[in-house]
């Protein structure tokens, strides 16, 4: 039985929230941990109960960093890896040297695409595009072992690739909800994660011209953060709207239980986005915070099973602003019950049944 995983990410290790669930249940369940990242998004200081380590970069750009890590990351696991090691790489910018390794020593690789790489909206119609779609055909239908996080995208990876990866979605741990939903004066909207285009920022701090009584609170830091900020002060909003900054997640955790309607209203330029289920959306119902949601298909199936918040009619200021207040106007305890049988089966305690499986699996 193999007991080793090596689990290597270009992701920041701190924040990624997914990647620290899967190490933590591997490790609980008596496999040996081997985490490896890089410094690219920072180097916080971390405690884990399990092994860790940062590829040193050097690269002053993401593309060069994306080459760097990967001819790096061979090497580290060239020197790691062993008979009885499982290789797991987290998204395909990490794919290419834990499949040569897998291959070179035939041992299980397991592959967690978080999300469509090849389809996210940076990179639409660009040089990277390419490359990436490349990497997916050449390895994706050689591969055995693979997780994703929604039912959309797995389908999509079976109609493209004629794999069906397993659904592990990430969703947060249960939380036994025993707080005082607090009377906010003004209401608190949250938008919480990367401050990147196409997430509907922009269009929500339009939204806020027509909503009286209400703050905007944006948790998160990203390239459109300054063009935003702009856009604020543009539309002389700074008393609705505050940029909070990245948080640790354990403060964002409070500022999510502190908010009256939480939102995942993301844009369609992109299959990656358009099949999402976004993290946030699964935070906020962990937090009992009810949502505005995209009309996408995964958000349609939690609202179709769940009434956990509004889906919008459109992207247009005002109708986001409309769904806005038909959530607050409801208020949040009208959406408790709802919001409670959600977090019930939306929960990581479901989630890590699949993924210890499939490492099973793999192991023998």
């Amino acid at each position: 039985m193999r007991k080793k995983i090596i689990i290597s990410a270009f992701s920041n290790l701190y924040t990624d929230q997914r990647i620290e669930k899967v190490c933590r249940t591997l490790h609980e369940n008596g496999y040996q941990i081997d985490l490896i990242g890089n410094n690219w998004n920072g180097a916080e200081k971390m405690e884990r109960p399990y092994s860790f380590s940062r590829i040193s970069l050097s690269s002053k750009t993401l593309k060069t960093a994306y080459f760097e890590f990967n001819w790096k990351l061979y090497h580290e696991l060239k020197n790691k890896a062993d008979q009885y090691t499982i290789l797991h790489a987290n998204d395909i910018d990490a794919l290419v040297p834990n499949y040569l390794i897998s291959r070179k020593l035939n041992i299980p690789l397991i592959f967690d695409s978080h999300e469509i790489f090849s389809e996210m909206p940076a990179i639409q119609g660009k040089m990277s595009q390419k490359l990436w779609r490349y990497v997916e055909k050449t390895i994706i239908p050689k591969l055995t072992y693979m997780i994703t996080a929604s039912n959309s995208y797995a389908q999509w990876f079976q109609n493209k690739y004629k794999i069906m990866p397993v659904v592990v979605q990430n969703a947060p741990r249960r939380l036994n909800f025993n707080i005082e939903i607090p009377e906010n004066h003004p209401k608190i909207i949250l938008y919480q994660g990367a401050v990147n285009p196409f997430r509907g920022i922009d269009k929500v701090i339009l939204a806020m011209r027509y909503l009286d009584h209400v703050v905007l609170k944006i948790a998160g830091d990203g390239p459109r953060k300054q063009e935003y900020e702009n856009l604020v002060i543009n539309e002389n909003l700074q008393h609705k709207v505050q940029f909070l900054g990245k948080l640790n997640p354990e403060d964002l955790r409070n500022m999510t239980l502190s908010a009256d309607c939480g939102m995942s209203i993301e844009e369609n330029e992109g299959e990656s986005y358009f099949y999402s289920l976004p993290n946030k959306v699964l935070d906020c119902i962990q937090a009992r915070v009810p949502l505005i949601l995209s009309d996408f298909p995964e958000m349609q199936n939690i609202k179709k099973r769940f009434d956990v918040g509004e889906i919008i009619k459109n992207h247009t200021p005002e109708a986001i602003a409309e769904a806005i207040k038909t959530v607050l106007n409801n208020g949040r305890l009208s959406y408790q019950a709802e919001l409670e049988k959600a977090s019930e089966i939306l929960c990581w305690e479901n989630e890590e049944k699949k993924l210890l499986d499939i490492f099973q699996k793999a192991a023998q």
